[in-house]
């Protein structure tokens, strides 16, 4: 009986170029941590220095084991006697909401029109709207600055939100069209046979199907709004005071307190931040909406 030989299998190779493919993957996965690290770092060094005491914060070079405190955030609250930033805070929620949805309201009939119902030379009107923002915004405050006074308009919220609203209707416009020129053209003239008017193809059929678009376009006003600065510093006072006017009231003469400020700066930037974690998954589908078609 003759003995039978075993034959053991040839190692599988990669196929070619397979080795580099892994190394470059693993390459740029390298080069995505260190890139989110250098943003998130000064978030991190920010929130770090807001429990330190003033002098702590101050050292140079930081000292990364000083004692943690709670000063600047109850300076920043009004517990030193200070001014309270509940109503600046109320402010810029009332003008960054109200404006957002102003903006939502108006632009998705435009987009609409320039998108699924296409009006003539549609790419003409969309380059109009976007040109609006290539204006400096300095060169048109003092009409502004000028139109409210002689209308009584100064240090009111409600010249905020029409302000607001029209400066991101252009770029809330611009985004909605794309996301809108995705919804199936189908479903809409189905709806339409069934008797279904405008108002109700646009609350029932566009906006549920473009909803991750409709949220990335309202995160990014609310962005914008929350954050503008430079016409709510010429056109408000007291009364009016949005969040980033009153955060530079602490750069004084005396000083900056710098604990202070990155405490009062975390406080503000937490609206922002909570929004974006809580539309996250929407506001990444709405991106990379027809990124793939």
């Amino acid at each position: 009986m003759s003995a039978t030989a075993v034959r053991t299998p040839a190692p599988v190779s990669d196929p070619p170029g397979a080795r580099s493919k892994r190394l470059k993957g693993a390459g740029l996965g390298v080069l995505a941590w260190v890139v989110g690290l250098l943003f998130f770092l000064p978030i991190a060094w920010m929130a770090l220095t807001s429990f330190h005491s003033e002098a702590d914060a101050a050292t140079n070079p930081p000292s990364f084991t000083a004692a943690l405190t709670l000063d600047g955030y109850r300076e920043f609250f009004g517990a030193g006697g200070g001014a309270s930033p509940w109503p600046a805070l109320i402010n810029s929620t009332v003008a960054s909401l109200t404006s957002t949805l102003l903006v939502l309201v108006l632009a998705l009939p435009a987009a609409y029109a320039l998108s699924i119902r296409p009006v003539k030379k549609w790419t003409d009107v969309l380059f109009f709207f976007l040109s609006t923002k290539m204006l400096p915004a300095v060169a048109g405050l003092l009409p502004l600055y000028l139109f409210a006074k002689n209308t009584g308009l100064l240090d009111n919220i409600w010249l905020l939100v029409v302000l607001y609203t029209s400066m991101n209707l252009p770029i809330a416009v611009w985004m909605m069209q794309s996301f809108l020129a995705e919804v199936p053209v189908a479903v809409i003239e189905a709806a339409q046979l069934d008797g279904a008017k405008l108002p109700t193809v646009l609350a029932r059929i566009v906006a549920p199907i473009a909803a991750p678009g409709i949220a990335a376009t309202a995160l990014i006003c609310f962005i914008f709004s929350w954050n503008e600065l430079l016409f709510a510093r010429v056109l408000t006072g007291v009364v009016a005071e949005t969040a980033p006017v009153f955060l530079t009231s602490f750069i004084t003469s005396q000083g900056l307190f710098l604990a202070k400020v990155c405490a009062a700066s975390l406080v503000i930037s937490l609206p922002v931040l909570a929004a974006g974690f809580a539309a996250q998954d929407k506001l990444v589908q709405g991106l990379s909406l027809g990124a793939v078609k």
